[in-house]
């Protein structure tokens, strides 16, 4: 696992035989200016695109595209947290490498280091043979504030958690 630049990015496309257009240039970047413990949902980032008056527009569709290019390459990982769709963040090298505990009640997500789990990663890609492109382990629970408002029952589904809005 490696940090990503334009140039990685560019030459890694084109032995793909595809090159390095504005739209997912510009990807990459709002990715590695996210601040850390942020991830965007396609949606979120295309958003953050049309902000941007100045650059050309991409539809979600291409955005859509270039996140499954970027996450099949390594540069993004994919996560499933408790939101029902997917986030994407910078793929981080080891050691900013990191993992996910989410509350399945409020989404709130806490971000973890764990080199075991990396370690493991590793070690069993070694021995099949394979190039670790990402390692993530993400845990689902119920965070304190939601046991204590008596899940799973006693809370009204419009609750919000005040933990996680902070």
């Amino acid at each position: 696992m490696y940090a990503y630049n334009s140039e990685a990015f560019k030459a890694e496309l084109n032995q793909l035989g595809l090159r390095l257009t504005p739209q997912r240039e510009e990807i990459l970047r709002i990715f590695q200016q996210l601040p850390k413990g942020e991830h965007l949902s396609a949606e979120e980032l295309h958003h953050k695109l049309q902000d941007h008056q100045d650059k050309p527009k991409i539809s979600l569709s291409t955005v859509y595209r270039s996140l499954k290019l970027m996450t099949h390459l390594g540069l993004l990982r994919e996560l499933e947290l408790a939101e029902g769709h997917k986030h994407y963040e910078i793929n981080q090298p080891y050691p900013h490498h990191h993992h996910h505990l989410v509350c399945v009640k409020c989404n709130k997500t806490i971000e973890f280091k764990s080199d075991s789990v990396l370690k493991i990663g590793v070690k069993t890609t070694n021995k099949e043979g394979f190039h670790l492109l990402d390692c993530q382990l993400t845990i689902h629970g119920v965070c304190l504030e939601a046991m204590k408002r008596g899940w799973p029952s006693g809370i009204p589904e419009d609750w919000l958690c005040p933990k996680a809005m902070s």
